[in-house]
């Protein structure tokens, strides 16, 4: 037999001696969703920063800009997510990545809102909301426009500081 060629039942026979909870413990990570390929996603990355993430498909297609951290090239915790076409914004997420992908918040289409926890490539499309998910998702969603905002208040834009805190404000609103 080749070095470079696994003997996979001899993988398996030592895989069986393993403790139960050692047994365990492999199985839930090798199924792990952090171990995913990111060939189940479509993958995007901001024009300027070049930080990568999936965009929640209600964000529809086109460029898309990340306000927030970028950690190892990945969108990561709070930020905004936003759809542009030109100058022309478009529909926005604000809410927290994690690794790229997002995780919860609101999508902010314009007309309406989607929220709730990213499943199926998007944003609140789960059929039935626990309402403290809901409540949840527009908590940080409002937390990501404060953070946003903050930002463009750091850089002297009071403009658009002020927009992304009115953001904060209108999503707070929907909790009640």
């Amino acid at each position: 037999m080749k070095k470079d060629v696994v003997d996979l039942s001899r993988v398996f026979d030592r895989m069986k001696r393993l403790p139960g909870i050692a047994w365990i413990a492999l199985m839930a990570i090798s199924a792990s969703p952090a171990l995913a390929g990111s060939e189940d996603h479509h993958w995007s990355h901001d024009p300027v920063s070049r930080c990568q993430f999936v965009a929640p498909t209600s964000l529809t297609n086109g460029p898309a800009f990340w306000t927030g951290a970028c950690v190892d090239g990945k969108a990561s915790g709070s930020g905004m997510l936003r759809r542009r076409d030109g100058n022309r914004a478009g529909p926005a997420f604000f809410g927290r990545m994690k690794n790229g992908i997002p995780e919860i918040g609101v999508a902010d289409l314009g007309d309406g809102y989607r929220a709730g926890t990213f499943s199926d490539d998007d944003i609140g499309g789960q059929a039935e909301l626990e309402p403290q998910v809901k409540i949840d998702a527009f908590r940080i969603a409002a937390e990501a426009a404060r953070q946003v905002g903050a930002k463009y208040a750091a850089e002297k834009n009071t403009a658009s500081a002020q927009h992304y805190d009115g953001i904060a404000k209108t999503l707070e609103l929907q909790i009640e």
